[in-house]
């Protein structure tokens, strides 16, 4: 299927934590909006005023934050991002000065040509903290995912980027993808189907949703795939174990405590496709339904007894 030539890259960050400080459970809510804070303080030239601002069609923030499509999808609203998604799995609340915390950066599409200022950004929060301790950090290594050094402290190799494709990820996952599956959901599904914000695990609304995820990233590459049908390639859903979950964050935009809710948990499967296991696939990489920039609906395929 032509629907994954979609260039993307994964930066895994490590930071050295120069204070002894308490960091919040939900490490990626406070990366994305200092990432965010550091952006609008280098690069916003009017004073934050974006509905107004004469420009904002040339604004880097606008550009690295939320999506500039090349296609428009009819059901797409400005604010949704899909040029980056932020991954952190360390829910540790403390750390001594020393410890080292790492984190994932995937960039896709055009967002990957800003990997510069992401990086950037990431420094300058190191610098300024994040929180309310103002914990302190210094980026000591950026790899990519076949850990070639891409930033060593000091110095930018761009030669170790390495632009991939979402099509050698299918690829190499469906090799260990079989009739059956567990789908292993890390972070909140937050997910809407016929009107309702899911409850429990619907297969097809979660195929579905990976579709509409996998069209918006061809449309921000401008790729015209179209819309893919699903009817004969959803799996069946056999058993799950659903755990509801929600994080709250402070929204410097909102001005106020915003708490995002989803579901956790697994969802077994069986008579899986090979079109249903390239989107599957796919998904795992990509993650999907909302919230997706604060690292929302990862899952993890488990197969022949993983």
């Amino acid at each position: 299927m032509k629907i994954f030539n979609i260039r993307y890259i994964k930066l895994h960050f490590n930071l050295n934590i120069t204070v002894s400080s308490e960091w919040p459970e939900n490490k990626v809510s406070a990366l994305r909006g200092g990432m965010g804070e550091m952006l609008l303080r280098m690069h916003c030239v009017r004073s934050r005023e974006c509905e107004n601002c004469d420009f904002n069609p040339d604004c880097l923030v606008r550009q690295m934050m939320y999506s500039q499509m090349k296609i428009q999808p009819t059901f797409m609203t400005e604010g949704d991002s899909a040029g980056y998604v932020i991954e952190c799995e360390d829910y540790s609340d403390y750390f001594e000065s020393g410890d080292e915390l790492m984190f994932n950066l995937l960039l896709f599409g055009r967002n990957i040509a800003f990997f510069g200022l992401y990086l950037q950004a990431f420094q300058y929060l190191g610098m300024s903290g994040i929180g309310k301790d103002k914990s302190k950090f210094i980026v000591s290594e950026v790899t990519n995912s076949k850990g070639k050094i891409i930033f060593d402290g000091t110095m930018v190799h761009m030669n170790a980027l390495e632009t991939m494709s979402i099509r050698e990820y299918v690829d190499y996952r469906c090799k260990k993808i079989n009739g059956t599956a567990r789908l292993m959901f890390h972070t909140p599904l937050t997910l809407k189907y016929n009107s309702e914000f899911l409850k429990k695990f619907d297969i097809e609304a979660i195929m579905r949703a990976i579709e509409r995820r996998v069209y918006i990233l061809n449309c921000f590459e401008g790729n015209d795939t179209g819309r893919i049908d699903l009817n004969g390639h959803i799996p069946l859903l056999t058993d799950s174990d659903v755990k509801q979950s929600s994080v709250s964050r402070y929204s410097s935009t909102h001005q106020k405590v915003m708490t995002f809710r989803g579901i956790k948990g697994y969802a077994d499967i069986e008579e899986i496709d090979q079109y249903a296991k390239e989107l599957l696939a796919a998904g795992e990489l990509i993650h999907i339904g909302k919230n997706t920039s604060f690292g929302f609906g990862k899952y993890t395929i488990m197969s022949g007894g993983e």
